[in-house]
């Protein structure tokens, strides 16, 4: 996107998945902000996306399809809050220092990971964009199909889900066969996903699948690079 004096300077953090493709999109499509840099935390034991277990190489090349730089802040795999804190600051203290004053989530219901997020950028006189906020989770995933975005489930939670949802595209049999205690947006942590393509993307982003593994009550489904 071409800058513009006029935009306001945001970051956008982004795990891969499609909530934060959704909110970048919703973000861009307002033209009221500039999206900077993306900012994605990584496991550095796993050289992987914290949660998603997606390898970092991928998440890179979202971002260069999606022609954005992006800022990766480490974190160890027994990282505490408070690790993960001053980490987070230090790196949100520099993006400030170049003009940045919000941060982009893409957080739809969840008040208390809210609160924790807006708490902690008021300390850095920060504030947070959620663009996507209180919107219905099963009309917000029919909404990101709809606009072709494409996504693969990378983690499910094994004590709602089972192994049959990992590796899957999220799409409207993946919709209709989850279970009715599952939030369809996964948003309670049911499964996380890794978006390849979309209108916002330049280019599909290739990959293939790998090992399938549980560990902490959690599926997690390799996507393994492919060089093109």
């Amino acid at each position: 996107m071409a800058r513009n004096d006029r935009m306001e300077k945001v970051i956008l953090c982004w795990s891969g998945g499609k909530d934060s493709a959704i909110s970048l999109y919703e973000i861009q499509k307002g033209k009221k902000y500039e999206v900077v840099s993306l900012l994605t935390t990584i496991t550095e034991d796993y050289d992987r996306v914290s949660l998603h277990g997606v390898p970092r190489i991928l998440v890179e090349q979202q971002a260069y399809s999606l022609g954005l730089p992006i800022e990766e802040v480490f974190i160890s795999k027994a990282s505490s809050n408070e690790e993960y804190e001053s980490k987070m600051k230090e790196t949100l203290t520099r993006f400030k220092q170049n003009g940045v004053s919000s941060v982009v989530f893409g957080d739809v219901f969840l008040e208390d990971v809210r609160q924790y997020r807006e708490n902690n950028l008021s300390k850095l006189e920060m504030k947070g964009l959620f663009p996507v906020w209180g919107r219905d989770t099963a009309e917000l995933t029919r909404s990101f199909i709809a606009l072709g975005f494409q996504a693969i489930t990378t983690c499910v939670d094994s004590k709602v889900l089972d192994k049959r949802f990992l590796g899957r595209m999220v799409d409207k049999h993946f919709l209709a066969e989850l279970p009715p205690n599952v939030d369809p947006g996964g948003e309670n942590g049911e499964f996380h996903s890794f978006v390849f393509n979309g209108p916002i993307f330049k280019e599909r982003i290739a990959y293939t699948l790998g090992e399938q593994v549980l560990r902490d009550s959690r599926y997690f489904c390799d996507l393994l690079p492919i060089k093109t």
